[in-house]
């Protein structure tokens, strides 16, 4: 390499640093967070591992593209753009997947601006390799729980063991198991993803063999996790619940997801079709004069400015609230009266609301329905009607989802089970300017679209919920019909005068 093209990579690596940093600077809140995520979250540590796994691609490819001749890409603001985008909708919608996603896709765009295309096409896989540095999957959780516990039976019912299935509960002749969160296997699912889409790239040349052992790899992930659970529940039979219990929790962890991979590496291995010497990138093709260059000096200001913009556009639309009722009415319908508590507490969880209240209703039918609101001002980081652990089912409490109902006038309708057992039926609106969903997704877009374009920065949480055996689903269904439907109870716990 010649001085004057190393004096040329000096220039343009100090300007991606420069860039990155400032990057990292703006949206330190999404960086610490994603990283917090990273050290406190089980299913996401191997996030810690990826970092250095990063580096080391990027380090089997330097002494290849070294020769190259880096370029200050103007392209690349489309990409940095795009990725900004990304980052106002999920500030505007509460989303932090999406800003983590948008700050991940910057840093993608600063090495694009900064060293141009076709250094960005040497660098293609760590560069797509990052992206699954954005924490995701805990929505897969009540899937993964229903899944493994459907898996569970049918492993139950071919060994000839009788058990019943209640939503993720299996009952058993050695007694009642839950499929709980930490069980749903979706933190070794994820961290599969992660290795396999690494390992398919270092042992296989070509794409269908690269795409059959990643889904077989995951499909291997999901089935191993299910046949601990079955195989948790034999123990018990046989040696007792706290005796398999303490082989479950000694089995259950990184020695098991090694275990799995081990599995996974020996039965694909015959199958690798490319050469442990085999070069990490070919440049062929790579060479010669870089295409769409820019100055440095309007690139790199501009490739700045971008994030500045949609960060002070972020800062403008992000304080807006309204005036809630000073008291939230919830009417009495007819044929229904107010009543007290059940014997069973039972109470939502709504984080940040600035407003909540519950309300106890029965009618002559013996029907009984607890009324639950978390009424807010505007919605932010802290206090959404769409979160992790919000709602119906308060993770630091005894009640545990157990399986998803048919909708009551649209609602999201679950079935919630305490130990004893206990069933109770949930239906939840979210309320987002103005209108009444039961889609978690739905009330994101209504948010973002509310926040963005100036609509009601109110929100509500309106949760009607029975026991099963005081009506259930059907009570939660006669008490909002009689109410005038979901619609009308959020317009009347809205009405400010």
């Amino acid at each position: 390499m010649s001085p004057r093209t190393w004096s040329r990579w000096h220039r343009h690596l100090a300007a991606l640093v420069a860039l990155s940093a400032a990057f990292v600077a703006i949206f330190h809140r999404d960086a610490a967070d994603m990283i917090g995520i990273w050290w406190h979250s089980s299913t996401f540590t191997h996030c810690l591992l990826m970092v250095p796994m990063i580096g080391w691609l990027v380090s089997q490819r330097a002494a290849l593209l070294k020769p190259l001749t880096p370029a200050f890409w103007s392209p690349a603001l489309v990409w940095i753009a795009g990725a900004g985008l990304v980052w106002l909708v999920g500030e505007a919608a509460g989303v932090g997947l999406f800003r983590q996603l948008g700050l991940i896709l910057m840093l993608q765009g600063a090495v694009a601006a900064t060293l141009g295309e076709k250094l960005v096409r040497g660098l293609l896989f760590p560069l797509a390799y990052a992206l699954l540095l954005v924490p995701f999957g805990e929505e897969l959780v009540p899937l993964l729980q229903t899944l493994t516990a459907y898996i569970s039976m049918l492993l139950l019912h071919l060994s000839g063991l009788r058990a019943e299935l209640e939503g993720v509960f299996i009952t058993t002749r050695a007694g009642f198991f839950e499929v709980a969160e930490a069980c749903s296997g979706v933190n070794f699912l994820i961290a599969m993803l992660a290795y396999a889409v690494f390992a398919a790239h270092l042992c296989f040349k070509s794409w269908t063999r690269r795409i059959v052992f990643v889904t077989a790899a995951l499909a291997t992930t999901i089935a191993a996790n299910a046949l601990r659970a079955y195989g948790t529940m034999v123990a018990a039979e046989i040696w007792g619940i706290e005796a398999a219990g303490g082989i479950d929790h000694v089995f259950y962890g990184w020695v098991f997801f090694g275990l799995v991979v081990l599995i996974v590496m020996l039965v694909a291995r015959r199958w690798f079709d490319r050469p442990a010497n085999d070069v990490a990138v070919n440049v062929a093709g790579l060479d010669g004069v870089p295409r769409f260059a820019g100055p440095a000096g309007a690139v790199a200001p501009a490739a700045l400015a971008i994030p500045l913009l949609f960060a002070a556009w972020a800062t403008l639309i992000g304080d807006r609230s309204a005036a809630l009722p000073a008291t939230i009415p919830v009417a009495t319908p007819t044929d229904w009266t107010p009543s007290s508590p059940q014997k069973m507490a039972w109470l939502p969880r709504f984080d940040g609301a600035d407003q909540t209240i519950v309300r106890h209703f029965a009618d002559a039918r013996g029907r009984h329905v607890t009324v639950a609101i978390g009424a807010y001002r505007r919605q932010a980081e802290g206090r959404e009607v769409v979160a992790f652990g919000q709602g119906a089912v308060d993770p630091d409490s005894k009640w545990a989802w157990s399986a998803a109902l048919a909708p009551v006038e649209g609602a999201k309708t679950e079935r919630l089970l305490h130990p004893g057992p206990v069933l109770r039926d949930a239906a939840t609106w979210y309320v987002v300017d103005g209108a009444a969903t039961g889609s978690p997704r739905g009330a994101k877009l209504a948010g973002l679209r509310a926040r963005l374009l100036g609509g009601d920065p109110r929100a509500l949480s309106l949760i009607v919920s029975a026991e099963e055996g005081q009506g259930g689903r059907d009570a939660i269904a006669a008490f909002v019909s009689a109410s005038g439907g979901a619609q009308a109870m959020a317009d009347r716990a809205l009405k400010t005068r």
